[in-house]
């Protein structure tokens, strides 16, 4: 039995979740029980239940109890893989005391010292030596991506059509800020809100008749195949989107998020436009982006193996 211990919120975002679903689907096709370790967060809740998975509602507050014993105890699990970001020492080495195999993913909190094996897809800037874990697993080939990306690659070769998709939460309201530059060149757009999204009347007030609003759809890589410049966070979706031959300009709004976006720049596949709180709004001029170009740099750049190549690693180390 795995356990996937993640988080999500309005603040931290609705990627954990996302990657979470992708892996578990592939966790089902290989007929491996599992059960998703979640915070209270009611819009990852309703998600889970409309997706029918089994989880159960952690309190992460509760470094004191030892809940994590009783959970490991109750399912019989053997792998324990964390997907919350910044874990702590306390949840981990609860883990640890259980004797089983601790996992985690992108993970800069303290506990990740705790950990056995670390999946680094995403720790860009910083060399293998310096993250923490016995066994580091490092690249673009252990990012768990959504596996309809392959049915849906494609060339992109003209900036004709612009999609917007800042996260499941955009706790900054980025999609806003984005919006008001692409007005102000003149484009529309289409834009994606999730969930978690809480910037509604800001939204409402910045679009006119060249934009429209989709409210969680029910599948974001089908829905890019229809567009040929995305705008997108610094997270899992501009990897996703690059990965379908979609070509990028990347907002951070978080700090972390910048070391991505520079990251996808470099590769080819996308032009990092900054910081939420700083952009450069030149970086939306679509006339001076090699559309074509953009598009095979992306495509090359990715692996869509990471859901395979994480579980291989569980299984020959469990």
């Amino acid at each position: 039995m795995i356990a996937v211990c993640i988080e999500a919120s309005h603040k931290r975002g609705m990627g954990h979740i996302f990657r979470a679903l992708n892996f578990t689907k592939y966790l089902e096709e290989k007929k491996e029980p599992y059960v998703i370790l979640i915070n209270d967060d009611p819009a990852s809740l309703k998600l889970l239940s409309e997706y029918k998975l089994p989880y159960e509602v952690i309190d992460f507050q509760d470094t004191e109890s030892n809940w994590e014993a009783e959970l490991i105890k109750k399912y019989q699990m053997d792998v324990w893989l964390n997907d919350k970001f910044e874990s702590s020492s306390a949840l981990c080495s609860h883990v640890k005391g259980q004797n089983i195999l601790l996992a985690a993913i992108d993970d800069v909190g303290e506990g990740a010292d705790f950990v056995d094996l670390h999946f680094a897809g995403m720790l860009f800037g910083r060399k293998k030596s310096e993250i923490p874990g016995k066994y580091v697993f490092y690249g673009f080939e252990y990012n768990i991506l959504n596996p309809e990306i392959e049915k849906f690659q494609k060339k992109r070769t003209a900036a004709e059509n612009i999609i917007v998709s800042l996260g499941g939460s955009d706790t900054y309201g980025a999609t806003v800020l984005a919006v008001n530059i692409l007005k102000k060149y003149g484009y529309g757009a289409d834009i994606v809100v999730g969930p978690n999204f809480r910037h509604e009347k800001e939204l409402e007030e910045a679009i006119d008749t060249r934009y429209r609003v989709f409210h969680t759809v029910p599948s974001l890589v089908e829905m890019f195949s229809h567009y040929d410049v995305a705008v997108t966070g610094g997270g899992v979706t501009c990897i996703e989107a690059n990965a379908a031959g979609l070509p990028c300009i990347i907002i951070a709004s978080e700090i972390h998020e910048i070391t991505t976006g520079k990251y996808m720049e470099q590769l080819g596949g996308a032009v990092f436009a900054g910081y939420y709180k700083e952009l450069r709004e030149e970086a939306f001029q679509l006339e001076h982006l090699d559309i074509s170009y953009m598009s095979e740099c992306g495509k090359k750049a990715v692996s869509l193996k990471g859901s395979e190549n994480i579980y291989r690693k569980l299984r020959e180390y469990r």
